[in-house]
């Protein structure tokens, strides 16, 4: 596959060498050029001849890692995958209609899941890609959900999918490493069928890095599909216990645990969170796992060394229910060391998704301001609201309210911040 070269960097090598922008990249060094991993991958020696279809370039760079100044009409430089299953436990298949375009668009691309930590399904994939996946040495991220190939057909709605699990011991052997994840469906794929696929995983370490193992979520607008319950205290102190049972025996074998559960589970469960070092180097924190923890931590390390001695000051954090018993904590831990510093916690209600979810992350901005509106008078100078319920590169939530008409509706600052402790209380401090 040949692609259109839609800019040339000025100054660059490309340019140097006197590539034009219009022309056409068909090859590097005789390798056939179809998308941004070949392109990052045979760009990398010294000197590259270009073949541009109707001519031939050589162009030269100072270091092997320099950029040559190639731009394509997209990041992929072509359109990205998306998913060829119908897996029972789809939250984008839980989304009401009317939403924006982009939100019911379901990627499974491998080339994200290296660029950008994606998981992805394998169903996309041939044994030429994980040839390419081996060649490149690019390490991936997996969705497994079982190993067993009959139910993973069932839960993909695919039935391609049981047989690609062969794909992850070929990378294994052909050394990649993957970070794999397990969404959990009670009576589905836990109990004797979440030992099983642990197993399976945990006996190809050091290529599966990292497992995590988070639950089935539910919205409202689950019409028409399968049935599956939501885990509740007894079911998810069961998976803990499991989970942990081969967290301990890879820890004893290998120094690591390998397997965690997501910080819901200990929610449900009502058990404790574990100290930092259970999530070891948190390799599975996108996933939810140990985000509570490392919130905590890094806020609580922030306040032993923090001073304040100026007048009162009032702020407010608003959040998803599930974190708000965290938020309590840190707002009474800030009072005992800095009374005159208030921080008050509003956990706002999904109404828009169902209340069953939880997370931060699916916070709308109608349901924020409804939960705000009716305590205007208590928030104090500023509202502080996690960074995950925007959307990543737009000031906008997943209703289309804008922050802009949040702030402008409460009539105060709505400041969003990181997801590190310390974020939230320099930005009281300053």
């Amino acid at each position: 596959m040949a692609v259109l070269i839609k800019s040339v960097t000025p100054r660059s090598p490309a340019a140097k060498a006197g590539v034009k922008a219009g022309e056409t990249l068909a090859e590097i060094n005789g390798h056939p050029i179809n998308d941004t991993l070949d392109y990052g991958f045979y760009c990398y020696d010294r000197v590259l001849e270009l073949n541009l279809v109707t001519r031939k370039v050589k162009v030269k760079k100072k270091d092997d890692y320099d950029d040559i100044g190639l731009n394509f009409e997209t990041y992929l430089m072509d359109e990205k995958k998306s998913c060829r299953n119908k897996c029972i436990f789809c939250f984008i298949d839980q989304l009401p209609k009317g939403m924006r375009d982009t939100l019911y668009f379901k990627d499974d691309d491998s080339r994200l899941s290296f660029l950008q930590g994606n998981y992805i399904t394998l169903t996309n994939l041939s044994e030429e890609d994980i040839e390419r996946i081996i060649k490149m040495k690019l390490n991936v991220n997996v969705s497994v959900h079982t190993t067993n190939p009959e139910l993973r057909c069932k839960m993909l709605n695919n039935r391609f999918a049981g047989e690609v699990l062969r794909y992850i011991d070929m990378m294994a052997k052909g050394g990649i490493t993957m970070n794999c994840q397990i969404v959990l469906c009670r009576g589905i794929n836990d109990g004797e069928e979440l030992k099983k696929t642990l197993s399976d995983l945990t006996a190809l370490y050091p290529a599966v890095k990292s497992i995590a193992v988070v639950p089935f979520g539910a919205t409202k607008y689950r019409e028409g599909l399968p049935k599956i319950e939501l885990h509740n205290k007894e079911t998810a102190r069961e998976t803990i216990e499991i989970i942990n049972s081969f967290g301990e025996k890879m820890l004893e074998k290998y120094g690591e645990r390998v397997v965690f559960p997501a910080d819901e589970f200990f929610v449900t469960a009502e058990m404790p969170m574990p100290e930092g070092s259970y999530y070891e180097s948190y390799d599975q924190y996108e996933n939810g796992v140990g985000m509570w923890t490392y919130y905590r931590e890094s806020f609580l390390e922030a306040l032993s060394e923090a001073e304040y001695e100026g007048g009162e000051r009032k702020f407010s954090f608003a959040t998803g229910t599930l974190s708000e018993p965290l938020m309590r904590e840190l707002s009474e831990k800030l009072s005992e060391k800095l009374p005159a510093l208030k921080l008050g916690i509003f956990p706002v209600k999904n109404e828009f998704f169902g209340e069953t979810v939880t997370v931060s992350g699916l916070v709308t901005g109608g349901d924020l301001l409804k939960c705000l509106s009716a305590h205007r008078d208590e928030l104090g100078e500023a509202v502080f609201i996690p960074k995950n319920m925007l959307k990543a590169d737009e000031d906008i939530f997943l209703d289309d309210v804008t922050l802009s008409e949040v702030r402008e509706k409460l009539g105060i600052p709505v400041i969003p911040v990181s997801d590190e402790g310390c974020d939230l209380l320099d930005r009281m401090l300053s």
